[in-house]
Order: structure tokens, then C-alpha cells, then sequence
């Protein structure tokens, strides 16, 4: 499927055994490119450097793997908080990538949506991303959501108040509706969540969509997250029994 003939493909595929069931939505807390930095006595700026290299082979795995949506946690809304040198180091490497990768992400069948605010950041990295997201809307090889100046709990204020503004009557709010004033509103939600570094916390991460994921925590840093990882995670999805909320037919 997508737009482009040419597949998104690993230099280094290995073959391994096929999975029985592939999560079509899977979101990914990238965490750990400060500590494998540190652990490299490298600046905390080459780690998320490595960490945005690392990105283009995970999204070659996701398609090899037949995964439909991939939601990335790049920037959270309390990432502001961090040193503003630190904070300028990430703007610059967000123009970078967008500059870089675009025409190759457009012509390998990647849909680019941006999920968070666009208040706080420059118009330049506005611009880019209103760019990105225009330059590749008709394409359904992977959709790859960018949370970028998200949170989770602003998000859900967020849907709040365009529900209220729309005039919709209290008694016709529900779930599924509620869901559609999401930033991911018209999507599936995710099946399974990873978080990279071994942190056990969901970081304000898709608190809504998430209800029922299925979580899968790792101790490798996001930049050595490569496909052989990703596989573990997909391996241990398919271990899971999933419930939401009720039985299986053998309990």
C-alpha cells in the first residue's frame, strides 16, 4: 500500500518467525537519549541526536512489520521546563529532521500528523509542520503521529472546551464522541504502548486513548531501540490476553 513503490525497508532485516497478531496502533514514550548520552560521556544533545537517527529505522521496522499507526512521544508540554539550552538543542534538531527527512518520509507513503499544540513554538517550526502534515495527507503506508508539545491532560481540556463550543448538549457527549475531539480523533487507539529506558510511568501519554493498551516496558535506551526490540515487544503483545474489562472464554 501507499503512495510510492518503493517500501520503506531495513538495511539489516533479519528474518524471524512471522507474529500471529501485529498491534495496528502502537505509541512509543522514546525516553533515554539524555542517560545513553551520559553513559557515552557525550553531551545530552548527541543522545537526542542519535535518538532522532534511530526514529527512521524504527519506522522501516513498523512497515516491515505491518504495523498501520505509530504515535511518538517527541516533546511534552512540561518539556519546556527543561534547561533552555537543552530546549533550543531539540527546536534545532526538529527543524533539522523536518529539512532532512521530509521528501523521503513523503515519497515512502508516511502520513505525518501532528499531535499537541502549536502555540509556544517559533512560526518557522509551525510552518514545517503544517508543511509536513499538507505534503503528506494522502498517503497510507504508515501514519506516523509526531506528539510534539503534547500533554495528555491538556489535550482532554482541549477537547473539553471544542465540545462546549460546538453547543453539544451534555446528554449527547459520549464516549465515542468525546473521542473524536481528541488529537487522534478518527483513529483507532493504541494497542500497545512501549516505553523505552525502563522508567515505569505513562509521562501524560494518551491518558484517554490508552485505556485498554497493552503496556511493554524495556530497559534499552530509545537509541539503541532497534528492530530486534521492537520485535521482543511484539512477541510479548502476543503473549497478552486482552480483557478490556471482561473475561476470556477459558477463565
Amino acid at each position: 500500500m501507499g503512495n510510492s513503490k518503493n517500501a520503506l525497508k531495513s538495511p539489516e532485516k533479519i528474518s524471524r518467525p512471522a507474529l500471529a497478531t501485529v498491534p495496528r496502533h502502537v505509541g512509543i514514550i522514546m525516553d533515554g537519549n539524555g542517560r545513553w548520552a551520559k553513559a557515552k560521556k557525550l553531551p545530552r544533545t548527541m543522545g537526542h541526536r542519535q535518538g532522532a537517527e534511530n526514529l527512521r529505522h524504527i519506522l522501516e521496522a513498523a512497515v516491515d512489520f505491518g504495523i498501520e499507526i505509530l504515535t511518538i512521544y517527541a516533546f511534552s508540554t512540561e518539556n519546556w521546563n527543561r534547561p533552555k539550552s537543552e530546549v533550543k538543542g531539540l527546536m534545532n534538531l526538529f527543524h533539522y529532521y523536518f529539512d532532512r527527512e521530509l521528501d523521503e518520509l513523503a515519497k515512502n507513503g508516511v502520513q505525518l500528523r501532528h499531535v499537541g499544540h502549536m502555540a509556544g513554538m517559533s512560526l518557522s517550526l509551525q510552518k514545517k509542520i503544517r508543511k509536513a502534515v499538507e505534503q503528506t495527507k494522502n498517503n497510507n503506508r504508515l501514519i506516523l503521529n509526531v506528539a510534539f508539545n503534547y500533554g495528555g491532560r491538556s489535550e482532554i481540556v482541549h477537547a473539553v472546551q471544542a465540545i462546549i463550543k460546538a453547543g453539544i448538549p451534555p446528554e449527547q457527549v459520549t464516549e465515542s464522541l468525546f473521542s473524536r475531539y481528541l488529537y487522534t480523533g478518527g483513529q483507532p487507539d493504541p494497542d500497545l504502548i512501549i516505553r523505552t529506558s525502563g522508567e515505569l510511568r505513562t509521562s501524560n501519554f494518551l491518558p484517554w486513548q490508552a485505556a485498554y493498551a497493552e503496556y511493554y516496558i524495556t530497559p534499552v535506551y530509545w537509541p539503541d531501540f532497534n528492530e530486534a526490540e521492537l520485535y521482543k515487544a511484539l512477541l510479548e503483545f502476543n503473549r497478552r490476553k486482552r480483557r478490556f474489562g471482561g473475561l476470556n472464554s477459558d477463565e
